[in-house]
Protein backbone atom coordinates (compact mmCIF):
# COMPACT_ATOMS: atom_id res chain seq x y z
CA UNK A 1 0.00 0.00 0.00
CA UNK A 2 1.02 3.42 -0.34
CA UNK A 3 1.58 6.06 2.16
CA UNK A 4 1.34 9.55 3.17
CA UNK A 5 4.98 10.65 3.11
CA UNK A 6 3.84 12.26 6.69
CA UNK A 7 3.25 8.78 7.84
CA UNK A 8 7.13 8.53 8.79
CA UNK A 9 6.91 11.68 11.19
CA UNK A 10 4.26 10.51 13.26
CA UNK A 11 3.85 6.83 12.69
CA UNK A 12 5.34 3.48 14.54
CA UNK A 13 7.37 2.22 11.85
CA UNK A 14 9.72 -0.84 10.95
CA UNK A 15 13.77 -0.21 10.44
CA UNK A 16 15.72 -2.61 8.69
CA UNK A 17 19.45 -2.44 8.20
CA UNK A 18 21.36 -4.42 5.49
CA UNK A 19 24.74 -5.31 6.74
CA UNK A 20 25.64 -5.47 10.30
CA UNK A 21 29.04 -4.18 10.97
CA UNK A 22 30.63 -0.42 12.30
CA UNK A 23 27.65 1.73 10.70
CA UNK A 24 24.37 -1.11 10.62
CA UNK A 25 25.00 -2.31 14.58
CA UNK A 26 25.04 1.74 15.70
CA UNK A 27 22.59 2.10 13.61
CA UNK A 28 19.87 -0.72 14.78
CA UNK A 29 21.05 0.62 18.25
CA UNK A 30 19.87 4.30 17.65
CA UNK A 31 16.64 3.26 15.60
CA UNK A 32 15.63 0.74 18.94
CA UNK A 33 16.71 3.15 21.25
CA UNK A 34 13.52 5.63 19.87
CA UNK A 35 11.19 2.96 20.40
CA UNK A 36 11.15 1.86 16.56
CA UNK A 37 11.42 -1.90 15.54
CA UNK A 38 13.81 -3.29 14.35
CA UNK A 39 15.50 -5.79 11.89
CA UNK A 40 18.78 -6.37 11.34
CA UNK A 41 19.79 -8.71 8.31
CA UNK A 42 23.74 -10.11 7.39
CA UNK A 43 24.66 -12.35 5.27
CA UNK A 44 27.77 -13.80 7.61
CA UNK A 45 25.81 -16.82 9.49
CA UNK A 46 28.61 -16.34 12.53
CA UNK A 47 27.96 -12.56 12.98
CA UNK A 48 23.73 -13.56 12.97
CA UNK A 49 24.96 -16.54 15.65
CA UNK A 50 26.99 -13.97 17.19
CA UNK A 51 24.35 -10.98 18.01
CA UNK A 52 21.34 -13.49 18.95
CA UNK A 53 23.55 -14.99 21.23
CA UNK A 54 23.60 -11.49 23.05
CA UNK A 55 26.81 -10.53 22.18
CA UNK A 56 27.96 -7.45 20.51
CA UNK A 57 30.61 -8.08 17.48
CA UNK A 58 31.54 -4.73 17.77
CA UNK A 59 33.66 -2.23 20.24
CA UNK A 60 31.04 0.39 20.27
CA UNK A 61 28.19 -1.67 21.06
CA UNK A 62 28.36 -3.36 24.46
CA UNK A 63 26.90 -6.59 24.95
CA UNK A 64 24.18 -5.59 27.37
CA UNK A 65 23.02 -2.99 24.36
CA UNK A 66 22.29 -6.31 22.20
CA UNK A 67 20.38 -8.05 24.99
CA UNK A 68 18.57 -5.28 25.15
CA UNK A 69 17.45 -5.01 21.92
CA UNK A 70 16.47 -8.91 21.14
CA UNK A 71 14.37 -8.52 24.90
CA UNK A 72 12.37 -5.62 23.03
CA UNK A 73 11.78 -7.92 19.57
CA UNK A 74 14.72 -6.74 17.80
CA UNK A 75 15.61 -9.73 14.75
CA UNK A 76 18.60 -10.34 13.62
CA UNK A 77 18.51 -12.16 10.62
CA UNK A 78 20.11 -13.77 6.74
CA UNK A 79 16.73 -14.56 6.04
CA UNK A 80 15.97 -11.91 3.15
CA UNK A 81 11.77 -12.53 3.78
CA UNK A 82 12.60 -11.06 7.41
CA UNK A 83 12.79 -7.90 5.56
CA UNK A 84 9.19 -7.80 4.03
CA UNK A 85 7.59 -6.03 6.87
CA UNK A 86 10.03 -3.20 7.26
CA UNK A 87 9.11 0.54 6.14
CA UNK A 88 12.80 1.94 5.41
CA UNK A 89 15.56 0.03 4.69
CA UNK A 90 18.91 1.32 5.57
CA UNK A 91 22.01 -0.28 3.67
CA UNK A 92 25.53 0.11 5.36
CA UNK A 93 27.05 -2.51 3.44
CA UNK A 94 31.22 -2.30 2.77
CA UNK A 95 32.33 0.26 -0.40
CA UNK A 96 35.86 -0.92 -1.04
CA UNK A 97 38.17 -0.11 -3.50
CA UNK A 98 39.44 -2.38 -5.96
CA UNK A 99 42.97 -2.90 -6.57
CA UNK A 100 43.07 -0.49 -9.47
CA UNK A 101 41.57 2.16 -6.91
CA UNK A 102 38.44 2.02 -8.55
CA UNK A 103 34.95 1.67 -6.78
CA UNK A 104 34.02 -1.65 -5.77
CA UNK A 105 30.33 -1.87 -5.55
CA UNK A 106 29.30 -5.48 -5.49
CA UNK A 107 28.66 -5.11 -1.86
CA UNK A 108 25.94 -2.10 -2.73
CA UNK A 109 24.55 -4.20 -5.77
CA UNK A 110 24.26 -6.89 -3.57
CA UNK A 111 22.47 -5.15 -1.61
CA UNK A 112 20.05 -3.51 -3.90
CA UNK A 113 19.22 -6.66 -5.38
CA UNK A 114 17.91 -8.00 -1.37
CA UNK A 115 15.67 -5.05 -1.39
CA UNK A 116 14.48 -5.71 -4.97
CA UNK A 117 13.23 -8.78 -3.20
CA UNK A 118 11.45 -7.49 -0.45
CA UNK A 119 10.44 -4.16 -1.53
CA UNK A 120 6.77 -3.05 -1.15
CA UNK A 121 4.83 0.25 -2.56
CA UNK A 122 5.28 2.64 0.76
CA UNK A 123 8.50 2.16 1.66
CA UNK A 124 11.72 4.49 1.67
CA UNK A 125 15.15 3.63 1.20
CA UNK A 126 18.73 5.11 2.41
CA UNK A 127 21.70 4.48 1.03
CA UNK A 128 24.52 5.04 3.93
CA UNK A 129 27.57 3.55 2.07
CA UNK A 130 30.25 5.77 1.03
CA UNK A 131 30.93 5.93 -2.56
CA UNK A 132 31.28 8.28 -5.90
CA UNK A 133 28.81 11.16 -6.45
CA UNK A 134 25.93 9.53 -8.53
CA UNK A 135 25.90 5.92 -6.89
CA UNK A 136 21.82 6.40 -5.27
CA UNK A 137 20.70 8.34 -8.93
CA UNK A 138 22.80 5.61 -10.90
CA UNK A 139 22.37 2.37 -9.27
CA UNK A 140 19.71 2.20 -6.60
CA UNK A 141 16.53 4.44 -7.97
CA UNK A 142 17.01 2.60 -11.35
CA UNK A 143 16.92 -1.07 -9.60
CA UNK A 144 13.56 0.11 -7.86
CA UNK A 145 11.80 1.68 -11.01
CA UNK A 146 12.79 -1.19 -13.04
CA UNK A 147 9.88 -2.50 -11.20
CA UNK A 148 7.58 -0.51 -11.89
CA UNK A 149 7.96 1.80 -8.31
CA UNK A 150 6.99 4.98 -8.78
CA UNK A 151 9.61 7.49 -7.44
CA UNK A 152 7.48 10.11 -4.59
CA UNK A 153 4.51 7.81 -4.64
CA UNK A 154 5.30 4.12 -4.53
CA UNK A 155 8.97 4.62 -3.13
CA UNK A 156 11.21 7.40 -1.29
CA UNK A 157 15.12 6.73 -1.82
CA UNK A 158 17.82 9.14 -0.42
CA UNK A 159 21.68 9.17 0.25
CA UNK A 160 22.84 9.75 4.11
CA UNK A 161 26.32 9.59 5.01
CA UNK A 162 27.61 7.56 7.48
CA UNK A 163 29.47 9.43 10.45
CA UNK A 164 30.63 6.66 12.54
CA UNK A 165 33.94 7.50 14.38
CA UNK A 166 34.88 3.64 16.23
CA UNK A 167 36.35 4.37 19.89
CA UNK A 168 34.41 8.36 20.01
CA UNK A 169 32.60 9.25 22.64
CA UNK A 170 29.57 10.91 20.59
CA UNK A 171 26.76 8.81 20.16
CA UNK A 172 25.40 8.39 16.78
CA UNK A 173 22.45 10.34 17.74
CA UNK A 174 23.98 13.66 18.95
CA UNK A 175 26.40 13.53 15.34
CA UNK A 176 24.05 15.67 12.90
CA UNK A 177 23.23 13.67 9.71
CA UNK A 178 23.27 14.76 6.16
CA UNK A 179 20.55 13.49 4.25
CA UNK A 180 20.24 14.43 -0.02
CA UNK A 181 17.05 12.67 -1.66
CA UNK A 182 16.75 11.86 -5.52
CA UNK A 183 14.24 14.36 -5.39
CA UNK A 184 12.91 17.06 -2.85
CA UNK A 185 10.34 14.88 -1.69
CA UNK A 186 12.49 12.15 -0.86
CA UNK A 187 14.82 14.21 0.80
CA UNK A 188 11.95 15.62 2.85
CA UNK A 189 10.39 12.30 3.78
CA UNK A 190 13.87 10.45 4.39
CA UNK A 191 14.87 13.69 6.54
CA UNK A 192 11.79 13.08 8.48
CA UNK A 193 13.07 9.51 9.04
CA UNK A 194 15.95 10.27 11.01
CA UNK A 195 14.57 13.16 12.56
CA UNK A 196 12.93 10.01 14.81
CA UNK A 197 16.58 8.99 16.08
CA UNK A 198 19.08 12.08 15.30
CA UNK A 199 19.09 15.05 17.26
CA UNK A 200 20.21 17.07 14.08
CA UNK A 201 19.26 16.33 10.60
CA UNK A 202 20.72 18.73 7.71
CA UNK A 203 19.03 18.28 3.89
CA UNK A 204 20.74 19.36 1.21
CA UNK A 205 19.41 19.63 -2.47
CA UNK A 206 20.34 16.16 -4.08
CA UNK A 207 21.99 12.81 -3.00
CA UNK A 208 25.14 13.49 -5.01
CA UNK A 209 25.44 16.61 -2.74
CA UNK A 210 25.28 14.23 -0.03
CA UNK A 211 27.74 11.56 -1.28
CA UNK A 212 30.07 14.25 -2.07
CA UNK A 213 29.85 15.73 0.97
CA UNK A 214 31.23 12.59 2.85
CA UNK A 215 33.59 12.67 0.54
CA UNK A 216 35.31 16.17 1.19
CA UNK A 217 35.47 15.61 4.77
CA UNK A 218 37.65 12.42 4.56
CA UNK A 219 39.50 14.22 1.43
CA UNK A 220 40.17 17.33 3.90
CA UNK A 221 41.66 15.23 6.59
CA UNK A 222 43.72 12.83 4.42
CA UNK A 223 45.30 16.19 2.91
CA UNK A 224 46.12 17.83 5.75
CA UNK A 225 47.45 14.86 7.36
CA UNK A 226 49.72 14.35 4.17
CA UNK A 227 51.06 18.21 4.38
CA UNK A 228 51.54 16.95 8.73
CA UNK A 229 54.10 13.93 7.39
CA UNK A 230 55.38 16.01 4.83
CA UNK A 231 56.28 19.01 7.49
CA UNK A 232 57.87 16.62 9.67
CA UNK A 233 60.39 14.78 7.30
CA UNK A 234 61.00 18.58 6.33
CA UNK A 235 61.37 19.54 9.96
CA UNK A 236 63.72 16.82 10.52
CA UNK A 237 65.93 17.45 8.14
CA UNK A 238 66.06 21.19 9.29
CA UNK A 239 66.62 19.80 12.84
CA UNK A 240 63.06 21.15 14.28
CA UNK A 241 60.85 19.67 16.94
CA UNK A 242 57.95 19.12 14.61
CA UNK A 243 55.34 18.61 17.88
CA UNK A 244 56.70 22.06 19.27
CA UNK A 245 56.07 23.89 15.80
CA UNK A 246 52.47 22.16 15.91
CA UNK A 247 52.03 23.32 19.96
CA UNK A 248 52.79 26.86 18.56
CA UNK A 249 51.37 27.14 15.39
CA UNK A 250 48.03 25.45 17.73
CA UNK A 251 48.16 28.81 19.77
CA UNK A 252 46.65 30.90 16.86
CA UNK A 253 42.56 31.39 17.79
CA UNK A 254 41.87 31.43 14.21
CA UNK A 255 42.77 30.14 10.50
CA UNK A 256 44.60 26.87 11.55
CA UNK A 257 43.30 23.66 12.77
CA UNK A 258 45.35 20.93 14.61
CA UNK A 259 46.36 17.79 12.95
CA UNK A 260 49.18 15.36 13.79
CA UNK A 261 51.34 13.34 11.44
CA UNK A 262 51.73 9.87 12.11
CA UNK A 263 53.26 6.49 10.61
CA UNK A 264 50.71 7.24 7.52
CA UNK A 265 46.55 6.85 7.43
CA UNK A 266 44.51 3.84 8.00
CA UNK A 267 41.11 2.98 8.93
CA UNK A 268 38.27 2.18 6.62
CA UNK A 269 37.59 5.77 5.68
CA UNK A 270 41.02 8.20 5.17
CA UNK A 271 42.94 5.98 3.03
CA UNK A 272 39.78 5.17 0.77
CA UNK A 273 37.20 8.02 0.09
CA UNK A 274 39.36 10.56 -1.28
CA UNK A 275 40.21 7.87 -4.18
CA UNK A 276 36.44 7.78 -4.58
CA UNK A 277 36.57 11.63 -5.11
CA UNK A 278 39.98 11.05 -7.43
CA UNK A 279 38.34 8.57 -9.55
CA UNK A 280 34.90 10.89 -10.25
CA UNK A 281 37.72 13.59 -11.09
CA UNK A 282 39.22 10.97 -13.68
CA UNK A 283 36.14 10.49 -14.80
CA UNK A 284 34.81 14.01 -15.51
CA UNK A 285 38.41 14.37 -16.91
CA UNK A 286 40.07 16.71 -14.76
CA UNK A 287 42.54 16.19 -11.92
CA UNK A 288 42.73 15.59 -8.67
CA UNK A 289 46.15 16.60 -7.98
CA UNK A 290 45.81 17.51 -3.79
CA UNK A 291 44.10 14.31 -3.46
CA UNK A 292 46.72 12.17 -5.45
CA UNK A 293 49.63 13.68 -3.81
CA UNK A 294 48.59 13.62 -0.37
CA UNK A 295 47.79 9.85 -0.70
CA UNK A 296 51.22 9.82 -2.30
CA UNK A 297 52.95 10.92 0.47
CA UNK A 298 50.72 9.03 3.24
CA UNK A 299 51.69 5.67 1.42
CA UNK A 300 54.92 6.41 1.82
CA UNK A 301 54.96 7.16 5.50
CA UNK A 302 55.86 3.75 6.41
CA UNK A 303 58.84 3.53 4.30
CA UNK A 304 59.92 6.75 5.65
CA UNK A 305 59.39 5.58 9.52
CA UNK A 306 61.54 2.40 8.76
CA UNK A 307 64.28 4.59 7.04
CA UNK A 308 64.13 6.83 10.66
CA UNK A 309 64.11 3.48 12.72
CA UNK A 310 67.39 2.38 10.76
CA UNK A 311 68.68 6.21 11.70
CA UNK A 312 68.12 6.11 15.53
CA UNK A 313 69.64 2.44 15.59
CA UNK A 314 72.65 3.73 13.80
CA UNK A 315 72.85 0.36 12.39
CA UNK A 316 75.82 -0.23 10.18
CA UNK A 317 75.23 -0.48 6.38
CA UNK A 318 71.69 0.29 6.84
CA UNK A 319 70.57 -3.70 8.09
CA UNK A 320 68.22 -4.54 10.16
CA UNK A 321 69.03 -8.32 9.75
CA UNK A 322 68.55 -9.86 13.23
CA UNK A 323 67.28 -6.83 14.96
CA UNK A 324 64.33 -7.79 17.44
CA UNK A 325 62.08 -4.80 17.54
CA UNK A 326 58.77 -4.23 19.94
CA UNK A 327 56.24 -2.41 17.80
CA UNK A 328 53.97 -0.86 20.50
CA UNK A 329 50.33 -0.83 19.03
CA UNK A 330 48.85 -2.18 15.79
CA UNK A 331 45.50 -0.48 15.63
CA UNK A 332 44.70 2.03 12.64
CA UNK A 333 43.60 4.39 15.93
CA UNK A 334 44.27 4.57 19.38
CA UNK A 335 41.75 2.57 22.04
CA UNK A 336 40.45 0.50 19.41
CA UNK A 337 41.18 -3.17 18.44
CA UNK A 338 40.44 -2.34 14.29
CA UNK A 339 43.61 -3.11 12.38
CA UNK A 340 42.01 -2.66 8.84
CA UNK A 341 44.26 -0.06 6.30
CA UNK A 342 46.56 0.28 9.88
CA UNK A 343 49.33 1.95 9.10
CA UNK A 344 51.13 0.72 12.06
CA UNK A 345 50.74 -2.49 10.23
CA UNK A 346 52.57 -1.61 7.15
CA UNK A 347 55.40 -0.64 9.13
CA UNK A 348 56.16 -3.69 10.96
CA UNK A 349 55.36 -5.17 7.18
CA UNK A 350 58.44 -3.05 6.19
CA UNK A 351 60.86 -3.37 8.83
CA UNK A 352 60.26 -7.30 8.46
CA UNK A 353 60.94 -6.85 4.80
CA UNK A 354 64.44 -5.04 6.10
CA UNK A 355 64.91 -8.23 8.09
CA UNK A 356 64.26 -7.36 11.53
CA UNK A 357 62.00 -9.41 13.60
CA UNK A 358 58.78 -8.06 14.89
CA UNK A 359 56.86 -8.63 17.90
CA UNK A 360 53.83 -6.95 18.74
CA UNK A 361 52.87 -5.05 21.80
CA UNK A 362 48.37 -4.09 21.97
CA UNK A 363 46.85 -5.69 24.54
CA UNK A 364 43.85 -3.44 23.04
CA UNK A 365 44.35 -5.95 19.59
CA UNK A 366 44.74 -8.74 21.68
CA UNK A 367 47.28 -11.72 21.20
CA UNK A 368 44.59 -13.98 18.94
CA UNK A 369 44.41 -11.08 16.38
CA UNK A 370 47.97 -10.03 16.26
CA UNK A 371 48.89 -13.41 15.34
CA UNK A 372 46.03 -13.64 12.44
CA UNK A 373 47.76 -10.64 10.93
CA UNK A 374 51.04 -12.41 11.42
CA UNK A 375 53.28 -11.34 14.17
CA UNK A 376 54.41 -12.69 17.14
CA UNK A 377 52.63 -11.52 20.63
CA UNK A 378 53.98 -10.53 23.63
CA UNK A 379 53.45 -8.69 27.00
CA UNK A 380 54.63 -6.58 29.02
CA UNK A 381 56.42 -8.62 31.89
CA UNK A 382 58.06 -10.45 28.83
CA UNK A 383 62.10 -10.52 28.80
CA UNK A 384 63.01 -7.48 26.26
CA UNK A 385 66.74 -7.66 26.96
CA UNK A 386 67.23 -8.61 23.39
CA UNK A 387 65.59 -5.84 21.95
CA UNK A 388 66.97 -3.19 20.13
CA UNK A 389 64.52 -0.65 20.00
CA UNK A 390 60.26 -0.10 20.70
CA UNK A 391 58.75 1.73 17.96
CA UNK A 392 55.43 3.48 19.30
CA UNK A 393 53.01 2.97 16.32
CA UNK A 394 48.87 3.34 17.76
CA UNK A 395 49.27 5.19 20.90
CA UNK A 396 46.67 3.42 23.33
CA UNK A 397 45.88 5.02 26.44
CA UNK A 398 46.84 1.64 28.48
CA UNK A 399 50.30 1.66 27.39
CA UNK A 400 52.91 2.56 30.33
CA UNK A 401 54.95 4.47 28.43
CA UNK A 402 57.11 5.06 30.91
CA UNK A 403 57.64 1.36 31.45
CA UNK A 404 58.42 1.01 27.95
CA UNK A 405 61.22 3.65 27.86
CA UNK A 406 62.96 1.62 30.53
CA UNK A 407 62.69 -1.80 29.28
CA UNK A 408 63.87 -0.69 25.50
CA UNK A 409 67.25 0.75 24.71
CA UNK A 410 65.90 3.21 22.33
CA UNK A 411 62.10 4.11 21.35
CA UNK A 412 60.76 5.76 18.21
CA UNK A 413 57.71 8.00 18.94
CA UNK A 414 55.64 8.13 15.44
CA UNK A 415 52.57 9.40 17.43
CA UNK A 416 54.20 11.88 19.79
CA UNK A 417 52.92 9.75 22.85
CA UNK A 418 55.67 10.87 25.05
CA UNK A 419 55.97 14.51 24.65
CA UNK A 420 51.69 14.15 24.69
CA UNK A 421 52.27 12.90 28.14
CA UNK A 422 54.97 15.29 29.51
CA UNK A 423 57.32 12.04 29.99
CA UNK A 424 61.01 12.85 29.35
CA UNK A 425 63.07 10.01 28.23
CA UNK A 426 66.45 10.66 27.26
CA UNK A 427 66.53 7.31 24.90
CA UNK A 428 63.32 8.54 23.36
CA UNK A 429 63.16 9.77 19.78
CA UNK A 430 60.41 11.43 17.98
CA UNK A 431 59.22 11.27 14.19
Amino acid sequence: MTRSPNFFDTEPWVGGVIGLGYVGIPLLVELNKSGLEVVGYDLSRDRIEILNSGSSPVEDVTDDQIKDMLESGAIFTQRTEDLKNVDVIFICVPSPLSRDHEPDLSYIRDAVDTVIEVIRPGMAISLESTSYPGTTEEIVLPALESLGLVLDSDVWVAFSPERVSPGGSLSMSRIPKIVGGVSAESTEVVTAIYRRFIEEVHPVSSSSVAEMAKLLENTYRSINIGLMNEMAQVAHELDIDIWEVIDAAATKPFGFEVFYPGPGVGGHCIPLDPQFLAWSARKADCSARFIDLADQINAEMPVYVADRVIEALDCNGGSLAGTKILGVGIAYKPNISDCRESASVAVLEELERRGAEVFVLDPVVGRASIERIGFKSVQLDDDFSSYSIAVVLTDHDVFDLEQIAAIAPVVFDTRGAYRRSGLTCNNVVTL
